[in-house]
């Protein structure tokens, strides 16, 4: 059981759960991420029970990319509610996401397909706050 992989996936699934359900699309993508870090269905069921609370990501590259994929699985259900983005919001906040950087994230969503910003445009974000 490594304590990280499950934090990631707690993150996503208290995210999901903002709006008190978990919609196929999101479990489809909780899942997905789960296989790709070799967690066992019967510990994401587990985790989906009881998450846990907030980690603490060690490096920016882990906060980014863990925010990034907070951010597409908020999108993933293609409804956008705002308790939704008030969580992530806090969430980027408590993980030491730069506000300037989150807000960027939130205007430009709307510009693309799905609100799926591009992986590369995401970093381009990234590179201007934080370099």
């Amino acid at each position: 059981m490594s304590a990280e992989k499950h934090q990631i996936l707690s993150d996503m699934i208290k995210l999901a759960l903002v709006d008190n359900k978990l919609d196929e699309c999101e479990y489809d993508f909780i899942n997905s991420v789960a296989q790709r870090l070799g967690v066992p269905q019967e510990e994401l069921a587990e985790l989906i029970v009881s998450p846990l609370s907030i980690g603490v990501y060690k490096t920016e590259l882990e906060r980014i990319t863990q925010f990034h994929r907070l951010v597409l699985l908020m999108n993933v259900d293609q409804e956008t509610h705002i308790a939704e983005v008030d969580a992530l919001r806090n969430y980027g906040l408590k993980i030491g996401i730069r506000p300037e950087a989150i807000e960027q994230v939130f205007n430009e969503m709307g510009d693309y397909e799905d609100k799926m910003i591009p992986s590369e445009r995401l970093v381009e974000i990234f590179s201007r706050f934080y370099n």
